[in-house]
């Protein structure tokens, strides 16, 4: 009998599939009944299956496998007529499944110079997203520049990428890590729903021993440099891909409400978990059970007594559902940990323990009390230092010696009170660099925190130079910087609220789009310019947004814009040889040109507004869907309409009228101007604000000569809006003023 014992602990402890936790000769439920469980080494845990039959297709199609026997080995399949991906291994307890997927690539025999998408999946309808913890996006080849573009769940479109050089390639040794040389790694993001893989590449030098170029979404630590990669041997293998998968479909139920009809989890010894990424749950054994939570009773009770002794040798382990008794040999003394008595004397014993136990409980009260003072103490310290760390005595100093308060510093306890301990009702917009928050300050005042999500420490000192910048900013279109707070790892900014929304929902949110006069559009339109202009000439420093977009654009009751977003995290004022190693932004309204000469320029937000001026134009996102629903880009559209002169069928149907023509037309040049391929041709802003408020005037001049035969002029008096222009003045205007696109 003992030896029978010992054999079933020796099987379950090295083959736990085989051998059920009380011992018995039953195996584990891992699939349906009647259903296989495995697919050549590869176990199929219910809810996947092989059949419709087996797998839970109510939750979703993609649950149904297929059992390949046509490759070698024998492996599991999952996908449907678009084409199918091998699986490698599938987890329940963490949600997990690896895949092959074929590694994106391009060849060619000469050198060239071209962008192209070479590759990408839509994961949309399926039950499974790219881990952003497991894996990373890795560019391999010379003097490239590997992207990837694709869809956050419902959010804004993602591009983000590195660049690989080959200067000095025989310098480095295989197995290097991705930093630039032969290969590069960007991280991905979470909840990444479609995926696009695009080169960019300006082929200068002929490489002889680099024909191809790769782009992967790829298993962190699988792949590591060897030259010989760059003569095609990836073009022939897959690389693996870790792919979280959950039940999408639906979400935990609440505390002590009925599970739904639908719900997942069916075993009773089980509980229900968020989805590592994106949205659904994902079902977990209790302690002290395991199994499969997704089928009936799948969920079964450990015997820790035959894992191991949990009990001392003088006590018997009994195991009990879902945990597990020690019985002392001497006397009824029971527990988890007992220690059984040596002697007979139970009194001496239990005036022996109570003594051990006050001694114990005195001894960590005080210990309590001294690390409380420890922690403290160090709280404190840790504090002043991040305060130091980010330059809060260096602002002090200047705004004391300027004798002027022109900036609050808050404290990390103010911030908390201000936004409810970071409440997620309070959330105003969540982007790359972190969480904005809306608050109000103890002063009643309303305002917005940026909370960013990290900060380079070489970027600190630089931090507070900013800052004292920003705090000189005083302009009515540019959202004012109201304070910081230092004492914290990541500084945060306290900028003043803006109530109506971005322009960007101002255009696009409604569901029911009400019009929007033209004379609104070009006031939005000038007040951004001159903004722009502003930060760009009219500061000590030059200041580049470079990330000026319509969501960046905030509206106050009366329609008049405010520009945001150029804080501290965002801020990067650069000269013209700072090289960019990794390129990152808002598909739709990047500069082609700094994907080419990886330099951020001040014409770089020019080309950017010259999208936000399509967008009010045309009232259609910078990368819209047209009527067969296939994606397209509002500027790459626009420009070849314009061309073909057929822009006027793009534009908004609400502001098209004869009588306003001539500034609609005018307003198209413009943009397209802005939208120059070559930065050195486009117009500066403040040359961009110039005409946008030339074409005002015009616009007021066209629309009250309709309505009152120009006799606004006599009850206005001299005022310069009201003066009658015709075309000899406005040409003369437009001439000594600027040279229009």
């Amino acid at each position: 009998m003992q030896e029978s014992k010992v054999l079933v602990l020796v099987l379950w402890i090295f083959f736990p599939a085989i051998v059920v936790p009380d011992g018995g000769s039953s195996r584990p439920l891992v699939s349906l009944p009647g259903c296989p469980d495995k697919c050549g080494n590869v176990s199929i845990p219910y809810p996947f299956g092989i059949g419709t039959h087996c797998a839970a297709t109510h939750f979703s199609s993609y649950f149904n496998l297929i059992c390949n026997n046509n490759i070698h080995p024998t492996r599991p399949t999952v996908g449907d007529s678009g084409g199918y991906t091998e699986i490698t291994s599938i987890s329940l307890e963490y949600g997990e499944m690896r895949v092959l997927s074929p590694i994106s690539h391009i060849c060619f025999t000469s050198s060239t110079s071209f962008t192209k998408l070479i590759g990408g999946y839509e994961l949309q309808s399926t039950p499974f997203l790219p881990s952003p913890s497991r894996n990373r996006f890795t560019a391999i080849g010379c003097n490239t520049l590997g992207l990837i573009g694709g869809h956050q769940g419902a959010a804004s479109q993602y591009v983000a990428g590195c660049y690989s050089y080959c200067e000095g390639i025989n310098s480095t040794s295989d197995g290097a890590p991705c930093a630039g040389m032969g290969c590069c790694e960007a991280a991905i993001p979470a909840n990444l729903t479609s995926i696009r893989v695009m080169f960019e590449m300006n082929q200068s030098k002929v490489w002889g021993f680099n024909p191809c170029f790769y782009g992967m979404v790829a298993e962190v630590g699988w792949y590591s440099f060897r030259q010989q990669d760059l003569i095609g041997r990836l073009a022939f293998i897959d690389a693996p891909v870790i792919a979280d998968w959950a039940i999408r479909n639906g979400s935990c139920p609440e505390e002590g409400k009925k599970p739904p009809s639908d719900y997942a989890c069916l075993s009773e010894n089980s509980y229900c978990m968020a989805a590592n990424n994106g949205p659904g749950y994902l079902c977990q054994c209790s302690d002290g059970y395991e199994g499969n939570p997704y089928i009936q009773n799948g969920c079964q009770d450990i015997d820790e007594c035959m894992l191991r002794n949990p009990c001392k040798d003088r006590a018997v382990c009994q195991n009990i559902p879902g945990n597990y008794s020690c019985i002392c040999k001497k006397g009824k003394h029971d527990g988890k940990i007992s220690e059984c008595p040596l002697d007979h004397d139970s009194d001496n014993r239990i005036t022996l323990f109570i003594a051990i136990c006050v001694s114990v409980i005195v001894v960590m009260a005080l210990a309590c009390i001294f690390t409380i003072q420890l922690l403290r103490k160090r709280h404190k310290k840790e504090k002043d230092e991040y305060f130091r760390q980010n330059g809060g005595l260096k602002l002090y100093y200047e705004m004391r010696s300027r004798k002027a308060h022109t900036i609050r510093i808050l404290t990390e306890k103010e911030i908390k009170r201000a936004t409810d301990n970071y409440n997620e009702d309070q959330v105003l917009g969540c982007g790359g660099h972190g969480m904005v928050y809306r608050g109000t300050l103890d002063d009643h005042t309303e305002v917005a925190i940026k909370k960013s999500k990290v900060i380079n420490d070489d970027c600190r000192e630089e931090f507070v130079n900013e800052i004292i910048i920003l705090s000189q900013i005083n302009h009515r279109n540019i959202v004012k910087l109201l304070g910081c707070c230092l004492d914290v790892d990541v500084p945060m900014l306290v900028y003043e609220f803006v109530s109506n929304g971005t322009l960007s929902e101002f255009l696009h949110g409604a569901d029911h789009r009400p019009p929007i006069p033209l004379g609104i559009r070009l006031k939005i339109a000038t007040q951004s310019a001159e903004a722009l202009a502003y930060l760009h000439s009219s500061t000590s420093l030059t200041i580049l947004h470079g990330d000026v977009k319509s969501a960046n654009i905030l509206l106050d009751d009366e329609h008049n814009a405010k520009v945001a977003d150029f804080g501290a995290s965002a801020l990067k004022s650069m000269d013209e040889s700072e090289f960019i190693m990794f390129v990152q932004g808002t598909l739709g309204y990047l500069d082609p040109e700094s994907f080419i000469s990886h330099h951020l320029t001040d014409k770089s937000d020019v080309y950017s507004f010259g999208v936000v001026l399509l967008e009010l134009m045309t009232r259609k996102r910078a990368m819209y869907a047209d009527q067969f629903s296939v994606k397209k880009s509002l500027s790459y559209n626009f420009l070849l309409m314009f061309r073909q002169n057929k822009h006027q069928n793009m534009l908004d149907f609400d502001i098209i009228d004869e009588t306003v023509m001539a500034v609609l037309e005018k307003l198209a040049k413009l943009a397209v101007h802005c939208l120059s391929p070559n930065g050195e041709d486009r117009p500066t802003m403040k040359e961009v604000a110039e005409r946008l408020q030339i074409l005002r005037r015009l616009h007021i001049h066209a629309t009250s000569g309709r309505k009152n035969n120009y006799s606004t002029q006599n009850h206005l008096g001299s005022s310069s809006l009201a003066v009658p222009l015709d075309d000899m003045t406005y040409r003369s205007m437009e001439t000594s003023t600027l040279v229009w696109a």
